[in-house]
């Protein structure tokens, strides 16, 4: 029996498929039969039918949950199988959001693809439907905020400082300080998007850039607790009161990435205040002000942020990774700076 969310799931399939269809002169389909038994035992998600003005053609459907390219993959496999026991079956593949990397391995084996936005590409014979762009309620929200939580990112972190090793679970949760259960779900994750590789010493990052680059998209959405404020001192002089041997605070942006691969110059601190940016600001006597202050102290979402900071001259500062993060973020010349950042410090470690 299907559950109630198997059943929502094949309800929103099938009115992505009906509604890509509808309203083209001259074309109409049938969903046909779910579940439907095609030859050898093999079953399809749907066996249907597809009319033109000339012919009809057989439709394959199978649909997922989840549209990430290891989804995308296995639901070729099945389609392809069964295309060769159908004469002239056209498969076509249908989940929630299906990701680019996924469209091109389905276009790569002639199979159509429909996500529940509308956006499509269907092309057989005579047809041809493409509709990109559409703004899809059903991006997986859910699995970026999985693989983008907190402590989510500790286990990322890791990975990211030591993108050639290969991993256990267990001494990766220890080194993250996370649950076994939280290692599993990003490996999960990591695996639907095929950013890994599997051996017999455990897993390891494949896709560093990729994961870094949805990582940055997800990380521009934060919106930290900040405190700006105004001194007088140079910025050598704020950074050692702020980040010095006797201060707690830690560097990031502009400030990190000067100690790292200075590429640009800039005209006011960033910094982490580990014990809250309100405590730091009062400690230091510094003066706030509501724009145009030359310190800006943010309030740490998580200890994540501060994992495999550095200390050069008494001057404490994050890890590359979490300073070209926060850097993507910066306007100005932030994209400047995280670029020498990446290419000087980061990309290296690949």
């Amino acid at each position: 029996m299907k559950t109630k969310s198997e059943l929502a799931l094949r309800q929103a399939a099938e009115r992505a498929v009906c509604g890509c269809f509808a309203g083209i002169p001259g074309l109409t389909v049938d969903m046909g039969l779910a579940d439907a038994c095609v030859d050898n035992g093999m079953k399809a998600d749907w066996l249907g039918t597809i009319r033109t003005k000339t012919q009809i053609r057989p439709l394959i459907i199978e649909f997922k949950n989840n549209g990430q390219p290891s989804f995308a993959r296995a639901a070729v496999n099945v389609l392809v199988r069964l295309r060769g026991t159908v004469p002239k079956a056209y498969g076509i593949f249908v989940a929630p959001f299906i990701s680019e990397e996924s469209a091109k391995i389905l276009a790569a084996e002639q199979i159509g693809f429909i996500d529940f936005a509308g956006n499509c590409l269907i092309s057989f014979d005579d047809v041809y439907i493409r509709r990109e762009g559409r703004s899809n309620p059903f991006t997986e929200k859910r699995d970026l905020r999985s693989l983008y939580s907190p402590k989510a990112e500790r286990v990322l972190r890791v990975l990211m400082a030591e993108p050639r090793k290969a991993w256990k679970v267990e001494p990766l949760a220890r080194r993250a300080g996370v649950s076994l259960g939280q290692v599993s779900n990003v490996k999960k994750l990591l695996d639907a998007r095929e950013w890994t590789r599997r051996g017999d010493q455990g897993f390891s990052l494949t896709e560093s850039g990729k994961l870094l680059a949805e990582w940055s998209e997800a990380y521009r959405r934060r919106t930290p607790k900040t405190i700006e404020c105004y001194s007088l001192d140079s910025l050598a002089e704020i950074e050692q009161r702020v980040a010095g041997p006797e201060a707690p605070g830690v560097l990031t942006a502009f400030s990190a990435a000067a100690r790292m691969a200075p590429a640009v110059r800039y005209q006011r601190v960033v910094a982490y205040a580990p014990d809250g940016a309100e405590s730091l600001s009062t400690r230091l006597k510094i003066k706030r002000v509501p724009s145009g202050g030359n310190l800006l102290l943010i309030d740490p979402y998580d200890d994540g942020v501060l994992m495999d900071s550095r200390e050069i001259d008494g001057v404490k500062f994050v890890s590359p990774l979490q300073a070209y993060l926060d850097l993507q973020s910066m306007e100005g010349r932030g994209q400047e700076a995280a670029d020498a950042l990446l290419q000087g410090a980061i990309q290296p470690l690949w």
